[in-house]
């Protein structure tokens, strides 16, 4: 298994306080400046930040951000914190904290996206104007059902049942009430879209640290081209340090010719202490094509 290499065990990311709990903290102080406004300014602040069809129709694309941070009563921010806080410890663990602050604003923002568009196509049946963390919130809960299949969500505090039923149920409710809208209080359609997502960030593998997010892969590859380009004749060239044999070993064996065993210890564990001392940004295609095949053979286990 690769959790037994040592430098593949989970190590401190960070100092401080998590994201999760940072985000609890900000979550309440700008619902505590909603309130505020509400009763002495009266700044049009829901008009600028809330989900509004004014995102699509004018381009106020900020808002698919903005409206995860503000909430309609103390009742809705309660809710919300509570499966907040209870989730996004699990996912902040498995994910780190980047990949964590962005799957949760991720999910939200497709949430968001699917509820806006539906928003601007029939404004009858979904409202003019959303705000909650509930889209994001729901995208966490689709990766922790999927990666904790069997564990125990006590439903209201009281029924036991297991995570991966409970998305499906989530799933189906948010599902029939976006095809079937009834016009209330909650965006169902948003919480599609961040089930959605969800489910996409694991089945894409993106739990994974190894495994690129699409932005950065046009990162390096931005980079690799401006690398060349500085090697050209009048450019000057800086080399870089010379690799060690073992690294290049895994980018250029036969890997399909070993047994498990040998192809753990010839070519993953390779890439492994390159990761630990260079970080994953370092690898190349072919060596992150190896840890993918390793993630597979370990599922196959």
């Amino acid at each position: 298994m690769l959790d037994d290499r040592d430098y593949m065990r989970e190590k401190p990311r960070y100092g401080g306080w998590p994201v999760t709990a940072v985000l609890s903290v900000v979550l309440v102080l700008i619902f505590a400046l909603q309130e505020v406004n509400d009763a002495y300014l009266h700044f049009p602040v829901e008009e600028w930040l809330a989900l509004t069809p004014d995102c699509f129709l004018r381009g106020w694309v900020w808002q698919l951000i903005t409206f995860q941070f503000l909430h309609a009563s103390i009742l809705h921010i309660a809710c919300n914190l509570i499966v907040f806080w209870w989730v996004g410890h699990y996912v902040e663990r498995v994910l780190g904290p980047k990949r964590f602050l962005i799957a949760l604003l991720g999910c939200g923002a497709v949430g968001g996206m699917l509820q806006g568009l539906l928003m601007v196509l029939f404004p009858p049946h979904f409202g003019l104007m959303v705000v909650g963390a509930s889209a994001g919130v729901a995208g966490l809960f689709a990766i922790f059902a999927l990666l904790e299949k069997d564990s125990e969500v006590l439903l209201y505090f009281l029924l036991p049942v297991r995570a991966i039923t409970l998305l499906w149920v989530f799933g189906i409710v948010s599902l029939f009430f976006t095809v079937v809208p009834t016009g209330g209080q909650i965006a169902n359609a948003a919480h599609l879209g961040g089930i959605l997502a969800g489910i996409l960030w694991v089945k894409l593998g993106w739990h994974h640290s190894y495994v690129q997010l699409p932005w950065e892969g046009w990162l390096e590859r931005w980079r690799q081209r401006r690398s060349s380009a500085v090697g050209r004749p009048g450019n000057t060239l800086v080399t870089a340090p010379h690799r060690k044999a073992f690294w290049r070993s895994a980018a250029t064996s036969n890997s399909d010719e070993l047994s498990t065993d040998e192809f753990f210890k010839n070519e993953v564990d390779p890439i492994l202490e390159k990761i630990s001392a260079h970080g994953i940004h370092s690898l190349t295609t072919r060596e992150r094509e190896i840890l993918e095949r390793a993630r597979t053979k370990m599922t196959k286990r």
